[in-house]
């Protein structure tokens, strides 16, 4: 019995040439066309936000009041909006708030659904019961309604805070353009699928015979959960997260449209296509440039996450 689960051996590829299942997986997802022009739109996207303040031509706050509502021109590529400001630079910089809150937020889901699925599948008993009640009651509330709550809580305790621990929290929240209830708003939600997909994984491999053979050996359930089971569910888990991504882009799409969101004049993707939506008779541009970028981003993540499935799915080997 090695160290390693058999889900983490290396395979056998080609001729004769042996690779790991990352390694495996890589070479059957560059073969997905759909899959690779996601992932580039994603790696593109990534840089142009990491390099917002280089590339974005004006300052997102950058108010001009002889140029309101101008429509792409020369000097304004995208046009401005109501109150003069750049468009183009507004999406450059409304990328990383999109984007730190899809990958800030699918971290929180993991750190919270992972182990909690672990435990829940592995244990099993009186641990599992209470742990999915908990669960159906959690499902029970509508998730947009419930991280409507937590935003505005969240945003009203910020407000009149004391202690040391509040104060370090509202300082995080303002450094982030108020994007930390977002952060934890979707992490309180979202966890919920992640964990009853590993809980289901759990449930299936803790009764194959490597596990068993592993805890015939003496081996301890903490050492069991981290080197052979947890290995094993890390390509779901992939899968689930690059998924996860889009929704939660759209997520914080929909709170910054009811302006729950960023706080202005930090620019947003969703509080874009609100301003947008106001004028989409007299200056349609406004609303077409930031949905545009929007489907484009989550059809590249959901190209990306079918590309994965097929990928990381060891059946499509056949």
């Amino acid at each position: 019995m090695t160290e390693t689960s058999v889900g983490a051996q290396p395979t056998s590829f080609g001729r004769g040439r042996t690779v790991s299942l990352w390694g495996d997986a890589w070479q059957r997802l560059r073969q997905n066309r759909a899959a690779m022009v996601g992932l580039t739109f994603i790696a593109l996207l990534m840089l142009a936000a990491i390099l917002a303040p280089v590339l974005a031509p004006y300052p997102y706050d950058r108010v001009d009041f002889g140029s309101i509502t101008t429509p792409p021109s020369r000097q304004y590529l995208l046009g401005t909006d109501s109150l003069g400001r750049d468009m183009l630079s507004r999406l450059l910089w409304g990328a990383r708030v999109s984007l730190s809150v899809s990958i800030v937020a699918q971290l929180v889901i993991l750190l919270i659904g992972v182990p909690v699925g672990l435990v829940s599948g592995y244990y099993g008993g009186w641990v599992d019961i209470i742990i999915q009640r908990l669960v159906d009651i959690l499902y029970a509330f509508p998730s947009l309604l419930l991280i409507i709550v937590i935003m505005t809580y969240l945003k009203a305790a910020l407000n009149q805070v004391t202690g040391a621990i509040p104060l370090l929290l509202a300082r995080i929240n303002t450094a982030t353009g108020g994007l930390l209830g977002v952060f934890l708003a979707l992490g309180l939600v979202f966890w919920l699928t992640v964990s009853r997909l590993v809980r289901g994984e759990v449930l299936s491999i803790k009764q194959k015979q490597f596990c068993e053979a592993a805890r015939c050996l003496g081996a301890s359930d903490r050492r069991i959960i981290t080197r052979h089971i947890l290995p094993n569910v890390v390509a779901p888990i992939v899968i689930a997260a690059t998924f996860g991504i889009p929704s939660a882009i759209m997520m914080e799409a929909g709170l910054s449209f009811l302006g729950l969101g960023v706080e202005p004049p930090m620019p947003s993707w969703g509080m874009m296509i609100s301003e947008g939506v106001r004028n989409i008779r007299s200056h349609p541009y406004m609303l077409i440039s930031p949905g545009v970028l929007l489907s484009l981003t989550l059809l590249a993540f959901n190209f990306l996450g079918d590309g994965l499935r097929d990928a990381l799915d060891p059946w499509m080997k056949r």
